[in-house]
């Protein structure tokens, strides 16, 4: 059985190996201690306990060898826990929440509602919920920005089984009372990281806050920042901890390495990269001003290259993933924001054009690659000043990553746009050169509250959902 114990720091591991329990990593400023059974290593889906007919539309799939995550959270999901799950970015966490999601809402007759930070990560979701539950007449609703508000509700109407939405999108619904959460038995939170990090901390907690208080509730997370120990703390029922690797950690299967360039030398560097390695490309940059110019100078050099982030429509940034995902392009050029709903299983390499602007950020991004059991690169380019940055990160994940020698740049091409600009934060924009401030830079996200963002705010409840939001 599960327990929720509050505990001193120092009692954590001798409380652990009396109960024969694997211990959490320890959280700074939170006493929350959630504790996941040892048990031994599942062969196949057929040993989580899932159902005769979920097993055959699993092999019809060619699913046969659940990932560890999958492989720890399925049996407890199955039984109703709540589940806090720290695992890395690709490693099979929509079938770890979606398979036992399914299979309970056969026998409890509710809903499901899934919350991610981006519309393109919630079409990725309902892509694989519906190849999984299609057989057996699952009806989904998706309720993102930028689609008709008009189909959604014709979506909503029609009573699904699961909706998979946006906050911000999902507040505009409750508030025109088109839905309601009163059916709702399971409630996931997906990238809650991410959802905190760009502003939903508000709207999750309303959310939660208004749901039935007899739900399962599901947080899945590549890192454990303390503002996920408090939502657990406070919206869910003794949740069981399942970390298949420490938060923050990337995958084993990444060579990592950083080159130390000026901002004049970086469309020269990124040249050089993607010259002499083959394969695909997802680079990253720090807004989306900076992603348009760079996509811009590649396509202008020779290469195919399309962008994806939140100035881009719907139906543009569909256009560019689906091109990616084809061949059409070689590299994607995309935000933070935009990214996390881009699910590629042989991207060779991510290339951080910016640092991120906080540390966490920087795992989600390289977990982009080397993914499903591939090797990857991930090679990040940084400025002389962004040296601490640099710490941080090694801090976060635990290792060193090399600093590795320029190479002789190839001449700088003809024509190229200027791509520092408007860049913000931008290299040398502060005194010290870079960001001086990265572990509080989120300011206004992670720890500081709600970012500055242009436009109105409807009221639902007690705060505002902003309309820049529903571009997300």
């Amino acid at each position: 059985m599960s327990r929720l114990i509050f505990v001193p720091t120092r009692l954590e591991p001798l409380l652990c190996h009396a109960l024969n329990y694997v211990a959490p990593t320890r959280e700074i400023g939170s006493l929350i201690f959630f504790m996941t059974p040892k048990t031994q290593t599942a062969v196949r889906f057929s040993d989580l306990g899932l159902s005769q007919k979920m097993l055959s539309i699993l092999e019809r799939q060619n699913f046969s060898v659940p990932t560890p995550i999958q492989h720890k959270c399925i049996p407890l999901a199955l039984e109703g826990r709540d589940i806090v799950g720290i695992a890395q970015t690709g490693t099979g966490k929509t079938l770890a929440f979606g398979l036992p999601m399914i299979e309970r809402l056969a026998k409890c007759r509710g809903q499901a509602l899934i919350l991610m930070p981006t519309r393109e990560l919630a079409l990725q979701v309902d892509e694989v919920l519906q190849k999984i539950g299609r057989s057996i007449g699952l009806k989904t609703a998706v309720v993102i920005g930028g689609a008709s508000s008009h189909q959604q509700l014709q979506m909503l109407r029609r009573n699904p089984h699961v909706v998979v939405s946006t906050p911000g999108r999902l507040i505009d619904h409750l508030h025109q009372k088109n839905y309601s959460l009163r059916n709702v038995k399971i409630i996931i939170l997906d990238e809650a990281d991410r959802m905190l990090d760009i502003g939903f901390a508000p709207q999750l907690k309303q959310i939660l806050s208004v749901a039935p208080s007899e739900r399962q509730t599901m947080l899945f997370s590549a890192t454990m920042p303390g503002a996920i120990a408090e939502i657990a703390k406070g919206h869910m029922r003794t949740p069981m901890r399942i970390e298949v690797a420490p938060s923050g950690t990337p995958a084993e299967n990444i060579d990592q390495k950083i080159f130390i360039a000026s901002k004049e030398q970086k469309m020269q560097l990124l040249d050089k990269v993607l010259t002499d390695n083959s394969g695909t490309a997802l680079i990253f940059a720090r807004t989306k001003f900076g992603a348009k110019k760079i996509a811009a100078n590649l396509n202008a050099s020779g290469y195919r290259a399309a962008e994806i982030h939140s100035n881009r429509s719907l139906a543009q940034r569909k256009e560019a993933l689906g091109g990616f995902k084809s061949g059409k392009y070689r590299v994607l050029v995309a935000t933070d924001i935009a990214a996390r709903g881009i699910d590629v299983n042989d991207i060779a390499m991510v290339i951080n054009f910016d640092l991120p602007d906080n540390p966490e950020d920087y795992v989600h991004r390289i977990g982009r690659t080397g993914r499903a059991g591939n090797s990857g690169q991930a090679i990040s380019f940084a400025s002389p000043g962004e040296t601490y940055d640099i710490r941080q990160i090694e801090r976060l994940i635990r290792r060193a990553i090399p600093v590795v020698g320029l190479p002789v740049l190839p001449p700088r091409r003809a024509n190229l746009v200027e791509t520092d600009r408007d860049q913000g934060r931008g290299n040398g924009s502060y005194a010290r050169g870079g960001n001086h401030n990265f572990q509080k830079r989120s300011g206004g996200f992670k720890y500081g509250g709600a970012p500055k963002r242009r436009g109105g705010g409807r009221e639902f409840g007690s705060f505002a959902r902003r309309e820049s939001y529903a571009r997300i």
